[in-house]
């Protein structure tokens, strides 16, 4: 199999050579950088120093990692952002190469192709982190909120009941407790009064 695909290869034109061997090395790589970035192993991405950052606009921080990566991703001159133009530029020389007989407007057109993987990579890239950052939420926020109770909390802090409560949207549940002198039971509606730590809330029925 190797011997038949070493005669495939040695028969291509020097040139079409060139764009196969950028195609399937940085295929390979792009394909490991999505494996250890989606399994959490991939958090840094290292940039390239020419001269700066580009900005995208939008009032996102990006300079923080996150799960997917996007921090470094949303860079313009990084290692990934790199692999991905010549992801497009090994792919696109291969597949206009029959098409454009012309080595140098083969070669621009590749470029370009590489220029719009790195676009639409970025867009990707962006969408992902929004719908991560949507998803999130702070426990604060739900202080003077009506929820309602999803398991029956027991009085006097004897014990955690559960509340249901709504954020951005998404609806979390967390664990919650009463001073109240009586039980508050399940599909009650409560206000919540304080935070306790990151995942209880205090409550007060209504």
């Amino acid at each position: 199999m190797i011997d038949t695909f070493y005669e495939w290869y040695n028969a291509l034109p020097s040139t079409l050579q060139v764009y196969w061997v950028i195609a399937l090395i940085t295929s390979l790589v792009f394909l490991v950088q999505m494996v250890l970035t989606f399994i959490g192993i991939g958090d840094a991405d290292t940039d390239l120093d020419f001269g700066g950052d580009a900005d995208f606009g939008g009032d996102a921080d990006f300079s923080d990692g996150d799960t997917l990566d996007t921090g470094g991703a949303m860079q313009l001159f990084t290692i990934r952002n790199f692999i991905n133009f010549l992801l497009g530029l090994g792919w696109g020389g291969v597949c206009l190469y029959s098409v454009i007989p012309n080595t140098i407007v083969l070669a621009i057109v590749a470029i370009l192709v590489g220029m719009l993987f790195v676009y639409i990579f970025l867009f990707i890239y962006r969408q992902l982190f929004k719908l991560e950052r949507n998803g999130a939420y702070h426990i604060e926020d739900c202080v003077g909120q009506t929820v309602d109770v999803y398991l029956t909390i027991p009085a006097n802090r004897a014990g955690m009941g559960k509340v249901q409560i709504s954020f951005s949207g998404s609806v979390q549940e967390l664990a919650a407790l009463t001073d109240s002198d009586e039980p508050i039971r399940s599909g009650s509606k409560v206000r919540v009064l304080e935070v306790i730590d990151g995942t209880t809330v205090l409550v007060e029925k209504l």
